[in-house]
Formats: structure tokens, C-alpha cells, sequence
């Protein structure tokens, strides 16, 4: 008998009147949420503009929850299209069911496309918002807590994951993978903002360092799940992504590092120039260069309209 373990709620939806609020849901806005906030505090102390990480989100996030949900779809498509199931069910988002790689790819369109209408290169935002996904994706790994679902193998240990019966689960004590995933997540995020201080990575190299990273993670932890899924010569369809992109990433890395060394002086042309607090770069005395190029050109008029005294070559020794 298991005397400690983590429980299970009983309920993922918490009714608020006519308004029914889910944590799965609930999760992934918050962790949207955080990825922005600490996204943009990256991009502005790199010399980035306030609001320009915000304004790309509005782009990736809706293009990243598409394709999250037609990953999903698309390998689970038992779970939808087979005997016995709705369709309909393909659409239902908040019942849990997100693919992160194609949350990822897709998300990457959509943000290029915000990224090209600012005039600002998408390498460097995905730098910035990289640990920002990994918190993001920590926090949003709770809602699979709430719905009961993704855990791992049967197990006794302490920090066991309870089970409840229901639909396609038996009840016992599993293997939190959902909690080991998360956590995983909290060390890319650290990881990514330890190696960008200490190498100053640039041109998408965070970036790839938080993929090959997460990945690395997700491959084990995604071995250890009982879930239903697709396999390739053994091993689950996702181990396989995992693999595969984990591979991309370090390559990326490698072939960046020789052809773009070093990082980006300016990410966003439109903020150059601009001191931390927004305004326009100032002299000593408190004026602007434009000022001072206004006052200069006062002083050469009003010197030119002085009498000569005369014509010596003394003259000549005026500055």
C-alpha cells in the first residue's frame, strides 16, 4: 500500500456561474502569459523596443495553438476518426491535447510573418523568447494534471501520481510524468539563460539551444508514458520527433557558430538610437544632438555676419 503520493484533482473544470473555467486551459494562458513578459524584459535589455515581443505573440501564438492541435490530431487520429468516436472531439482544445512540435513550427510561421512586418529578424526574437517557452511549457504541463492524463508506468514511490477511474485510465498510482516534464522545463529556461550570459549566443543559437535541450529531456520522459501512441520500429512516434529534432538543433548550432559568430548588435533598427527610458539620446547639458546641430548653426551665421576688423593673417588662426 502507497501511504504517499501526489493526488489527482477531482475535477479539471471549476464552474463560475454560466462561465466554466478548465485548468488545462487555464495552464497554457498562463504560461503564454509569462513567456511574454520575460520575452520582452530579454528583448529590451538586448536593445530591443517595449511591446515589439507582445506585438509578434499576437502572430505566433494563434498559429502555434493551430498547429499544436493538428499535430495532435493528425498522430492521434484514432482518438477522433475511428469507430465509435466523434470528430467533433478534434475541435475541443480544452479537453487537453497539444503537440508541441507543431505548436513550435507552426508558431515559428506565425511569427515570422510579425517579425517581417516590423522589419526585425526572427532569429533574434526566438532568442529572447527562449527560456520564456520553457517556463511557458512548465506551466502548461500542469493541465495534463488536471485532466488526469499523459502520466507515466505504474510505481510506488513517494512522489507517485494518484489515478482515478475513468474513460480510457485505471485507477492506481503512476509514474508523474507531466511533473517530470516540468521540471525538466524550469532547467532548459535556466540553462538557456545561464549559456546565453556566459557565450552571448546570437542569430537563434538560444533558440536552438533551448530545442536540443527540451529535447534531450523529452525523449526519456516520453519513453516512460503508457499513453496510447504510434510506434516506429519500437519506439514511439514522439521519441523518433525528438530524436530527430534534437539533431537539427545541435547541427544549427555547429554550422551558426562558424557562419554568423558572435551575436546581433541591433535587433530592432527602429529602437536604435533610443536611450533605456525611450528618449532620444541627450548631451550633457541636456540637449538633443538636433538641438546642439541648431544652436552650432546660429553661432557659424552670426559669426559670419560680424565685421572683419581686418585683413590680416591673424585672421586666419580663428576656430
Amino acid at each position: 500500500m502507497n501511504l504517499a503520493f501526489i493526488p489527482s484533482p477531482s475535477t479539471g473544470v471549476i464552474e463560475l456561474g454560466p462561465i466554466p473555467l478548465r485548468g488545462y486551459a487555464f495552464c497554457i494562458i498562463i504560461g503564454v502569459f509569462v513567456a511574454v513578459w520575460f520575452g520582452n524584459k530579454r528583448w529590451v535589455a538586448r536593445g530591443g523596443k517595449a511591446g515589439t515581443v507582445a506585438d509578434i505573440a499576437v502572430w505566433a501564438v494563434p498559429f502555434g495553438l493551430v498547429g499544436g492541435r493538428l499535430y495532435h490530431v493528425i498522430t492521434d487520429y484514432q482518438l477522433y476518426f475511428s469507430d465509435g468516436e466523434n470528430w467533433v472531439d478534434a475541435f475541443k482544445i480544452w479537453e487537453g491535447g497539444l503537440g508541441i512540435w507543431g505548436a513550435i513550427a507552426l508558431g515559428a510561421v506565425g511569427a515570422w510573418i510579425g517579425c517581417r512586418r516590423r522589419g526585425i529578424p526572427l532569429p533574434a526574437w526566438a532568442d529572447a523568447l527562449a527560456p520564456g517557452i520553457a517556463f511557458a511549457q512548465a506551466i502548461g504541463r500542469w493541465g495534463n494534471w488536471f485532466n488526469q492524463e499523459l502520466y507515466g508506468k505504474p510505481t510506488d514511490v513517494p512522489w507517485a501520481l494518484k489515478i482515478s477511474e475513468g474513460t480510457n485510465r485505471v485507477a492506481g498510482t503512476y509514474h508523474p510524468t507531466f511533473l517530470y516534464e516540468s521540471l525538466w522545463c524550469v532547467g532548459v529556461a535556466l540553462l538557456v539563460i545561464w549559456a546565453d550570459r556566459r557565450f552571448k549566443l546570437g542569430h537563434g543559437r538560444a533558440f536552438a539551444l533551448y530545442v536540443a535541450a527540451y529535447c534531450s529531456g523529452r525523449g526519456w520522459i516520453e519513453y516512460m508514458r503508457v499513453d496510447e501512441a504510434h510506434h516506429v520500429l519500437g519506439l514511439r512516434l514522439n521519441v523518433w520527433t525528438a530524436i530527430i529534432v534534437f539533431v537539427l538543433a545541435v547541427t544549427y548550432i555547429v554550422i551558426s557558430a562558424k557562419v554568423r559568430p558572435g551575436r546581433e548588435e541591433v535587433v530592432e533598427p527602429a529602437a536604435e538610437g533610443l536611450t533605456k527610458d525611450g528618449g532620444n539620446d541627450a548631451d550633457a547639458s541636456g540637449k538633443s544632438d538636433a538641438d546642439t546641430a541648431e544652436n552650432a548653426s546660429a553661432d557659424d551665421a552670426s559669426e559670419a555676419q560680424a565685421p572683419e576688423a581686418d585683413e590680416t593673417p591673424q585672421k586666419a588662426d580663428r576656430s
